[in-house]
């Protein structure tokens, strides 16, 4: 029964440090990231970051820790993270283009 508890632990800690290394794998480009996030900005950078139809609020990205960015838009493209917009958007996104879309909203607002 321990061995069972210490193979768990360690498995769930291997998990753990491989997903941190993919997420800072790539060091991303605020500059092409601005150009990819072109899309992004349609819904988070409009005035008030609430939709119109069917209401909701949207967050609001730009300032936004880089980590939790690239942490968040690689759940939502594996669709561990739902939200149906933002897991489509998320599929055709390489890890590079994650990198610099986090960057860019990393650094803006600021």
């Amino acid at each position: 029964m321990l061995s069972i508890r210490k193979g768990t632990l360690r498995m769930a800690l291997m998990s753990t440090c491989l997903a941190v290394a993919s997420a800072q794998a790539f060091e991303g480009d605020p500059q092409r990231g601005r150009i990819i996030a072109d899309t992004c900005l349609g819904c988070h950078a409009i005035p008030s970051y609430s939709n119109v139809y069917p209401y909701y609020h949207v967050p609001k990205v730009g300032g936004q820790n880089e980590a939790y960015l690239v942490s968040a838009l690689l759940a939502y493209r594996k669709g561990d993270r739902a939200h149906g917009t933002m897991h489509n958007n998320a599929l055709s996104l390489s890890d590079q283009d994650i990198a610099d879309i986090a960057a860019f909203f990393s650094s803006a607002g600021k």
